[in-house]
């Protein structure tokens, strides 16, 4: 579409293995592809949520997508233009593009001040002088809810909450067009997740933001994104408007997750615990045809046999089964 800040087309991210490997025997390398063949698209001022087990390659695609690991194949186009294939400007497309991880205590340089940490992005990726990067330091630390005072302050003097303040802080800095966020609130408590998620709503409504959100947690997804693709063994299974996906689940798989998902609690979390027959296929040697098949109640041959297309369900939504029919 036209107004697609971010594209993907057939975007794939292999590794190769060499592990258990007798270098007797010269056995020729294994590949396990982590990401393999993700068409998906996110408008601007929009959220595409990317949920699945653990394994199914969803950090590997936010990582591909920041430009963090190169693509095996696939094309990757953003504001515009195509930046997977090295003929953009890497500082440009930090810019406007940056993530925030899972856990701030990682991303967080330990032995920095919490307003150099939320100014390198601004040092390294801009032309401003040092009076102007400390001036949109301190706007940025203001717009997550932190007052001035946490620039002279270090990481281990924050609370895990006010870590994850900053890490939005130093990725909102530059005043990018797409926050990638990968799991943001998972390592944190409860409460403090229901903040971070306000804050990001907040944010994108004033700056005008996109987010593409990794997630495992279905209320998460359901709250935060308007867009929803589900991502099983580095395949996109089910795809369309969240409402749709969460209200008529059609892939087989989908239906599972929202079975699994627990009701919510007050006094617990609302991480996804997964109970689904079977085990997450080897990403080095998945099944032939539907990579879900050994686990689909619903399986027959044709699902050994052949890899079922994304097909379309209503305009927006789609799933790749052999039997839609029988999910409807």
């Amino acid at each position: 579409m036209a107004n697609d800040l971010l594209k993907t087309v057939d975007l794939r991210k292999h590794f190769k293995s060499t592990r258990g490997m007798n270098p007797l025997t010269r056995a020729k390398e294994r590949v396990i592809r982590a990401v393999d063949g993700v068409s998906l698209s996110i408008p601007g001022g929009k959220t595409l949520a990317v949920v699945g087990e653990s394994g199914c390659g969803k950090t590997t695609l936010a990582r591909t997508l920041a430009l963090l690991v190169p693509p095996t194949g696939g094309e990757i186009y953003f504001d515009g233009q195509r930046i997977d294939d090295g003929k953009v400007d890497d500082k440009e497309v930090y810019r406007k593009l940056q993530m925030v991880f899972q856990d701030p205590d990682s991303s967080l340089d330990p032995m920095m001040k919490v307003g150099d940490i939320v100014a390198e992005p601004l040092r390294g990726l801009t032309s401003m002088s040092d009076a102007e990067v400390r001036k949109t330091a301190l706007e940025s630390l203001i717009a997550v809810g932190l007052s001035g005072d946490f620039a002279e302050r270090f990481p281990d003097q924050l609370s895990g909450g006010q870590k994850q303040r900053v890490a939005i802080a130093r990725a909102i800095s530059t005043r990018p067009r797409l926050l990638i966020l990968d799991e943001p609130t998972s390592a944190l408590d409860a409460s403090v997740q229901a903040q971070i998620l306000n804050l990001l709503v907040e944010l994108q409504r004033k700056f005008s933001l996109s987010y593409m959100l990794i997630t495992h947690n279905i209320a998460v997804a359901a709250y935060l994104s308007d867009a929803m693709a589900v991502m099983y063994a580095g395949n996109v299974v089910e795809y369309g408007p969240t409402s749709e996906v969460l209200e008529k689940p059609r892939h087989p798989y989908t239906m599972a997750l929202m079975k699994s998902a627990p009701t919510p609690d007050p006094w617990k979390r609302t991480l996804l615990q997964i109970e689904i027959a079977g085990e997450v296929p080897s990403a080095i040697d998945p099944p032939s045809g539907c990579k879900f098949n050994p686990r689909c109640p619903f399986a027959e041959a044709v699902c050994v046999a052949e890899v079922p297309a994304l097909t379309r369900i209503t305009e927006e939504h789609t799933a790749a089964c052999h039997f839609l029919q029988k999910t409807a």
